[in-house]
């Protein structure tokens, strides 16, 4: 399942107050900085995408999926980390909507084609589950996370 394995892996972060964007997707990617997954450098390719082609990482209202080419700079690994926010992260900081702001950070790396599709297939399961949604935008815990995983069974 797959929160549980964000949790079992450490790979999971929950942050208080307001972020700007570019703070937001250098702190999601840490906790995979900090397995080994990914290096410093990651988030930098995050961000110059972002600002090129605008908040394409948001999928839905609340929820942002920070990504990269398969193999991009700075990636040693696959896998998936999770970052909430305590408030939204506004991508269109001049006009900030629903649309364009995220409090829900599902960030992927990947070195391995078949893993990451397998990955997201998972998250799939996580993120079509409107009750898990809305319980992830204010889960403070990791045990909040396991209870999230438990009621969505990816698996």
């Amino acid at each position: 399942m797959l929160l549980k394995e964000i949790v079992e892996k450490k790979r999971y972060a929950f942050t208080e107050g307001p972020l700007d964007w570019r703070e937001a997707l250098r702190q999601c990617c840490r906790p995979l900085e900090e397995v080994g997954l990914v290096e410093p450098v990651y988030a930098d390719v995050i961000i110059e995408n972002v600002e090129k082609n605008g908040p394409y990482i948001v999928l839905v209202p609340g929820v942002a999926m920070p990504h990269t080419t398969e193999n991009a700079q700075g990636c040693n690994g696959t896998g998936i980390g999770f970052m909430r926010c305590s408030e939204p992260v506004h991508f269109d900081e001049e006009n900030p909507t629903p649309d364009t702001d995220a409090q829900i950070f599902f960030t992927l790396c990947s070195t391995n084609q078949d893993e990451h599709f397998k990955n997201m297939q998972r998250l799939m399961a996580v993120l079509t589950n409107e009750e898990a949604v809305e319980k992830l935008k204010v889960a403070t815990t990791p045990e909040e996370l396991l209870q999230i995983d438990a009621m969505v069974g990816d698996e």
